[in-house]
């Protein structure tokens, strides 16, 4: 089965892959610059979904020795150089060819082979957006949707909507761009356009580095599930008090926990691994996603002792 990543990543390298010569001959025929910050804009993108399918494939690689909670956080890392790339690569390029055509301004010809082409990588990117818009929707819940962004925890499913916001921007951009210099005759417009081109890919670029940061340090499990796993543990009748709950997010679909209790005195050793092995399994249970579980007895408002005892996978 495909996964909603997948689905997503798969689209938008199809629709790239179509696009991309499409818009390298149209700005060598017509002499763009605007066009060709658009060509440059989707070699980026496609050479970006491949690193994204390469990162979502080494995350899936087993838990070993070295790497004792699997490699889900390569997801993160390569989409965090895929942040890196849009930024150095597309919106450098851009900025720079057309920093070039504002210095030395290039006749543009041909101008209606430009609206074709435009016209066409808009439809591409318009589908390529709808099926990551829609992966995306299906994973952010009753959130309203700038804070499913800041919440999400499958980056290469934001990479890919912000792509795809990105290059439907830098569409219309383009395509006012070279539609101003056609009636006014002026270059500049075309010039103009890739900067903005440029910056948008920028603007992009920081957010999604942004975003991705945080679960590239371990950021935690949204509250909801830390609520969630604190009020299973507190129904438990050997537990007299939890103290707190740490959540790393591993991995799109691994979720670390580790859980402080006070147990209730006196209780017995062995009923102390009875309740450590019913809450791991309660928790699992309600929340798939958390596969590792480290429970510690913790005195109450005692932080510097403790004994451990773990319970996990």
């Amino acid at each position: 089965m495909v996964s909603s990543a997948k689905r997503a990543i798969y689209a938008a390298l199809v629709g790239d892959c179509l696009i991309v010569v499409l818009k390298f001959a149209a700005a060598l025929l017509t002499g763009s610059s605007a066009m060709m910050s658009e060509g440059i804009h989707s070699v980026v993108d496609t050479g970006n979904d491949v690193l994204l399918l390469y990162g979502l494939r080494q995350a899936r690689r087993p838990a070993d020795e070295r790497f004792p909670f699997g490699h889900g956080k390569e997801v993160y890392f390569w989409s965090f150089v895929v942040a890196l790339l849009i930024f150095a690569a597309g919106a450098g390029s851009s900025i720079f060819k057309g920093i070039s055509q504002l210095i030395s301004p290039a006749p543009v010809q041909n101008l209606y082979l430009n609206y074709i082409v435009l016209v066409i990588a808009a439809v591409f990117e318009g589908f390529s957006w709808s099926v990551g818009f829609k992966e995306f929707s299906k994973t952010k819940g009753r959130w309203g949707y700038a804070r499913a962004v800041h919440r999400a925890k499958d980056s290469s499913i934001l990479v890919v909507l912000f792509e795809d916001s990105a290059a439907i921007l830098s569409l219309l951009t383009a395509f006012f761009g070279i539609f101003l210099s056609h009636i006014t005759g002026s270059y500049f417009f075309d010039g103009a356009a890739s900067i903005v081109i440029g910056l948008i890919l920028a603007g992009t670029a920081l957010l999604l580095a942004s975003e991705t940061k945080g679960l590239l340090m371990g950021e935690s499990a949204n509250k909801e599930v830390e609520q969630g796993i604190r009020d299973i543990a507190s129904a438990f009748k050997g537990i007299s008090h939890v103290n707190e709950i740490l959540t790393m997010q591993m991995g799109p679909d691994f979720i670390l926990a580790n859980i402080s209790v006070d147990f209730v005195d006196p209780i017995l050793a062995d009923e102390i691994e009875a309740t450590v092995s019913r809450l791991d399994k309660a928790i699992k249970q309600a929340y798939p996603l958390v596969k590792r579980v480290f429970v510690e007895a913790e005195a109450r408002r005692v932080k510097d002792v403790g004994t451990q005892a773990g319970a996990g996978i």
